[in-house]
């Protein structure tokens, strides 16, 4: 299988657990904007490309595929799953299976309001949510809601300008300074999140893999653990009915009152699937089996071992600078 990770930046863990299942039967090839991206290294072939937002990108990434023979796609940042998704049929024209939700699925997972308002017209219990100052003040007004809250950017990834508020007067400020903040209520209960696939024959949930956050970073958790609930695995299975998403995604929930929340939906392979990984939960045999066997995968949720934990540290990549350049084609 040749796989091609589009925006690789700092995943080396990810491309080794590739290398680890598949051994020779893998060709990783890589992209991304900068020379100075660690995951390259781990690649056995890497491309420097523009920004997502060029012109001339997905007609480079397009080109990728053709001249390395490339099977299966997909992103490992937010902001590039709607663009491959609106590609899609360009990719299958050439034989490659885009691992991304199709186009309105994907747009929901990057616009937080507008996946608060499909999940509750779908009736998927989820974290209440206000577009703007004025519909928040609404429900203030009418003791609906009260502090503190809790803001991020509509648009958002990595938990970048995520803070919990405290009083009226400093939303007030913070909502004025960015109109893409959107306001949620304050969850107070287990944070949580969900490994997932999506099988790309068969469309069905086939793996879903639990943890609790035991302390979380800057773009996610770092230290999490294992854990299996029925109710989760119900919730999680339903929730998805209304969606169409494609091979991994990542699911923030929260347990609150005896029930689950679904926060987030990242649609590709989360920061911290490295724990699913570990505890044998292994969506890269998955993908080999839908790309390449063209089969189906049987179901395995919560086919892993409760209390497994999982806990990040950080590591390096050491080279020359003539080699970082060296290594990285240019289209």
């Amino acid at each position: 299988m040749n796989i091609l990770f589009c925006s690789v930046g700092r995943r080396c863990e990810l491309l080794k657990d590739f290398r680890n299942t598949l051994g020779d039967k893998v060709k990783i090839v890589v992209t991304d904007n900068s020379y100075y991206a660690p995951a390259v290294a781990f690649a056995d072939v890497s491309y420097k490309v523009p920004l997502i937002t060029d012109k001339d990108y997905i007609p480079m990434i397009l080109d990728i595929c053709k001249k390395e023979k490339i099977d299966a796609v997909t992103t490992l940042i937010d902001p590039e799953i709607a663009i491959l998704a609106e590609h899609r049929d360009e990719f299958k024209e050439l034989g490659v299976e885009v691992l991304a939700p199709y186009l309105e699925t994907a747009k929901l997972c990057f616009d937080k309001y507008e996946m608060y308002k499909y999940l509750s017209q779908k009736g998927i219990n989820t974290v209440r949510t206000f577009g703007s100052l004025d519909e928040f003040k609404t429900a203030f007004d009418n003791k609906e809601i009260d502090f503190p809250v809790f803001v991020k950017p509509r648009t958002g990834s990595g938990s970048v300008g995520a803070r919990r508020v405290e009083s009226y007067e400093l939303l007030e400020e913070l909502v004025s300074r960015d109109s893409s903040l959107i306001i949620q209520e304050l969850m107070t209960g287990k944070d949580m999140d969900a490994d997932i696939y999506v099988d790309t024959v068969s469309h069905e949930t086939v793996a879903v893999f639990s943890k609790k956050k035991i302390s979380t970073t800057i773009g996610g958790a770092n230290k999490t653990i294992s854990f299996k609930d029925q109710a989760l695995f119900d919730f999680v299975t339903n929730a998805l009915k209304a969606f169409k998403f494609n091979g991994p995604l990542d699911m923030d929930l929260f347990y609150q009152d005896g029930q689950y929340f679904l926060s987030e939906i990242n649609p590709r392979f989360g920061g911290a699937y490295l724990h699913a990984y570990g505890a044998g939960v292994d969506f890269i045999s998955f993908i080999y089996n839908n790309v390449v066997d063209k089969k189906e995968n049987a179901s395995c949720i919560g086919e892993y071992d409760e209390d497994v934990v999982m806990m990040m540290y950080d590591s390096v990549v050491i080279d020359t600078l003539s080699n970082l350049e060296g290594r990285m084609k240019e289209i």
